[in-house]
């Protein structure tokens, strides 16, 4: 029998799904909305990181990642720098980086991952 865990949920999304040993977050954006582009992918990856350490994995166990940035052509390789430093070596889940309309105008950045249970 499958058995499906739902963290964080609320009438229209779960912060967290646990399935079959797959971890899947919601999109994540920063705490702060007005700092910059490089601060904004910084704390966006905080709160994957605590998410993931939640569900029981880590970055060393990412499956897949969507980057959404609001401005990609002055965005990406600023973002980018944060990721590559976030990423352990050896470890970069496929990953997909589109420009999107955000949620809210002052967001830069939103990351959406799925990683394995670690262990």
């Amino acid at each position: 029998m499958m058995s499906i865990e739902r963290h964080h949920t609320s009438a229209r999304a779960s912060g967290i799904v646990i399935n079959d040993g797959i971890v899947y977050l919601s999109g994540q954006v920063a705490a702060d909305p007005e700092a910059d582009i490089t601060e904004q992918t910084r704390s966006t990856l905080e709160r994957v990181d605590a998410l993931l350490t939640e569900a029981g994995s880590d970055r060393e166990h990412l499956l897949t990642a969507t980057i959404f940035l609001r401005d990609i052509d002055n965005h990406f390789a600023l973002m980018n720098e944060v990721w590559n430093a976030w990423v352990p070596e050896g470890h970069a889940p496929a990953r997909a980086c589109v420009e999107a309309h955000m949620a809210r105008s002052a967001l830069l950045v939103e990351i959406c991952v799925t990683a394995a249970v670690a262990g």
